[in-house]
């Protein structure tokens, strides 16, 4: 082990006068020290392939079902007018609300594709959880409009539905849908975080709330099938404002969970994917480590993970080798997308100190 020749007398083995691994490190003791640097380069280049990779499948995706929504837009709301059937223009509207946030959902993820600038050094990730914000405004402010119609449509009685036309229009909405779901569906499985450690719930956020959108039409469109069959075989023409009020309620209902995990976002919390405690227990575990404290886990965005750690050591001379150690765990097997490691000399006034002392 080497040092700067300008440093002082504390700065040794790699530490500086307030014990923190520095870069004045220029050789180092440790056997297997070209493997651990090779590994982590591989870790680190590879990771960022993959996430790369699919940011672009998202994407793909969402363009896909973005076509399939603006052709049968077009179809549903010509319907909807030939059979006088607010169902079926609300559930229009409806796909409509979801085009403009599949189309904003598009810019948001190439948006997050920007490079890291000395203003926003952490990136444009969370452009994509802005985008999915947007998103769920868009669709909460027409579902109000189109319980309000609903509303207005009973009240006034203005009922006169052609229940062939809009059995038939609902069925196509219903295949349609079904596509439209499955598209996202296989995207969402398709979906790996790091190197053999797969989360569902990870996946793109832009992804998971076009497919929230995707059931809520589904849901709908059946209701309006329902509707109109209900129309066609007893005449009540009632079903078809009160079908579209009950499944607006509904779709209200089903974009809590994306706005549940944005506000986690934003409170930088830990991923519900990782296992806090399990990633502590696995640091704890690397050979060397005394203890580790200040462990901080956030999410950049909704399938990309940082992490900063302190991991307190005796023996200096292995500093390096812990640090990639450290940082190969957490990328591989935690599948963290951007980790600060901070190796430290463990000191005995850590086991009391307040600020070192694990969360629970």
């Amino acid at each position: 082990m080497t040092v700067d020749p300008g440093s002082n007398n504390d700065d040794v083995n790699g530490f500086d006068n307030v014990g923190f691994l520095t870069d004045r490190v220029i050789d180092t003791d440790i056997t297997d020290a070209e493997v651990i640097q090779d590994i982590s380069i591989a870790d680190h280049c590879h990771s960022l392939l993959l996430l790369q990779t699919k940011d672009r499948r998202a994407e793909r995706t969402l363009i896909a079902v973005s076509v399939l929504s603006a052709v049968f837009i077009v179809a549903e709301f010509t319907g909807g007018v030939i059979a006088h059937s607010l169902a079926i223009m609300t559930d229009a509207g409806h796909m409509l609300s979801d085009l403009l946030s599949f189309i904003i959902s598009i810019l948001a993820i190439r948006v997050a594709r920007s490079p890291a600038n000395r203003r926003l050094s952490f990136g444009f990730h969370r452009a994509e959880v802005l985008g999915a914000t947007v998103s769920i405004i868009i669709i909460w402010i027409l579902t109000t409009i189109l319980i309000m119609l609903a509303i207005q449509r009973i009240v006034n009685n203005d009922l006169n539905v052609d229940a062939n036309t809009m059995i038939f229009t609902a069925s196509a909405g219903v295949l349609f849908n079904v596509i439209m779901g499955m598209v996202l569906k296989c995207s969402r499985h398709s979906h790996s975080h790091g190197i053999g450690h797969s989360h569902s719930s990870s996946t793109n956020v832009n992804v998971r709330a076009a497919f929230i959108h995707v059931i809520g039409d589904l849901v709908q469109s059946v209701g309006v099938l329902v509707a109109a069959f209900i129309i066609k075989i007893t005449g009540w023409q009632l079903a078809d404002p009160i079908c579209t009020f009950l499944f607006s309620i509904i779709v209200l209902i089903t974009s809590v969970t994306v706005i549940r995990d944005i506000f986690f976002v934003l409170m930088e919390g830990t991923p519900s994917h990782i296992d806090y405690g399990e990633l502590q227990s696995d640091l704890m575990k690397i050979d060397g480590v005394r203890t580790v404290h200040s462990l901080n886990v956030w999410s950049l965005n909704m399938d990309k993970t940082a992490l900063a750690v302190h991991l307190a050591i005796d023996d200096q001379s292995a500093a390096i080798a812990t640090m990639k150690k450290a940082n190969h765990l957490v990328r591989f097997k935690h599948g963290i997308h951007l980790a600060t490691v901070q190796v430290e000399p463990y000191e005995s006034l850590m086991a009391s100190c307040d600020y070192c002392r694990p969360l629970y």
